[in-house]
C-alpha cells in the first residue's frame, strides 16, 4: 500500500491521485472506493469531493494523466517522421508496463472497452491532437505522405491501442522488443511518403 498520508509537502490533489492509483492496483477498478482513496491520501471524504464528485471521475483523471503523462515523459529526440515514430513506440512501450493501465485492462476491462470500441477519452483527443501537430511538421519536411493529419493522427491511435491492449495476448509471438520493432514498420509503413 502508498503511503503518502505524512508527506504533506506534496499538493492535496496529487496525493489523491496517487491514492486512486494504488487502490486500482492493489484492489482492482471494481473495488475502488472513494473513502480508501480519501484514507490512503490521508484526507477526508470531503476534501476529495471538492475536487472530484464520484469515484469514477477520479479514475477517468487518473487513467488520462497516466496516458498523456506517458508521451509528455517521452521527448521528440529527432524531427521527421523517424522521431514521431520512435515517440509513438517509446509510448507504447511505458503504457504496456504501467501498473496502473494494466490493472484496469486486467479488473475492468469493461471501462477499457468503452474508450476503445465506443468513444474517444479525454486523453485520446489530447494524442490525437499532439500527434496530428507533429505528423503537420513532418508533412513539410517531406518524411510523412500528404494527407489529412487528424485522421491520419487517428488511425495511429487505432494501430498503437491495439498493439498495447492485445500485447499480452501476442506474447508468445512477439515479446517486447519485437512487439516494438513491429509497431515501428507498421507505422512507418502507413506514414511514408
Amino acid at each position: 500500500m502508498l503511503s503518502i498520508s505524512n508527506d504533506q509537502s506534496v499538493d492535496i490533489g496529487d496525493r489523491i491521485m496517487a491514492a486512486a492509483a494504488s487502490c486500482v492496483r492493489d484492489l482492482g477498478v471494481r473495488r475502488v472506493t472513494l473513502a480508501e482513496i480519501a484514507r490512503r491520501a490521508g484526507v477526508s471524504r470531503p476534501t476529495v469531493y471538492r475536487r472530484w464528485p464520484d469515484t469514477g471521475t477520479i479514475l477517468s483523471a487518473l487513467l488520462t494523466e497516466r496516458v498523456t503523462g506517458a508521451w509528455r515523459e517521452v521527448p521528440a529526440r529527432r524531427p521527421g517522421r523517424a522521431g514521431l515514430v520512435a515517440r509513438i513506440v517509446e509510448v507504447a512501450q511505458q503504457l504496456r508496463e504501467d501498473d496502473v493501465i494494466a490493472s484496469v485492462l486486467r479488473s475492468a476491462p469493461e471501462v477499457a472497452m468503452v474508450y476503445i470500441t465506443g468513444r474517444l477519452g479525454t486523453s485520446q483527443q489530447i494524442l490525437i491532437d499532439q500527434v496530428a501537430d507533429e505528423l503537420r511538421t513532418a508533412q513539410a519536411d517531406g518524411s510523412v505522405r500528404p494527407g489529412d493529419v487528424r485522421q491520419m493522427s487517428a488511425m495511429l491511435l487505432l494501430i498503437t491501442q491495439s498493439a498495447i491492449q492485445s500485447g499480452p495476448m501476442v506474447a508468445p509471438i512477439l515479446d517486447a522488443h519485437a512487439l516494438a520493432g513491429e509497431l515501428s514498420h507498421a507505422l512507418n509503413g502507413y506514414l511514408a511518403p
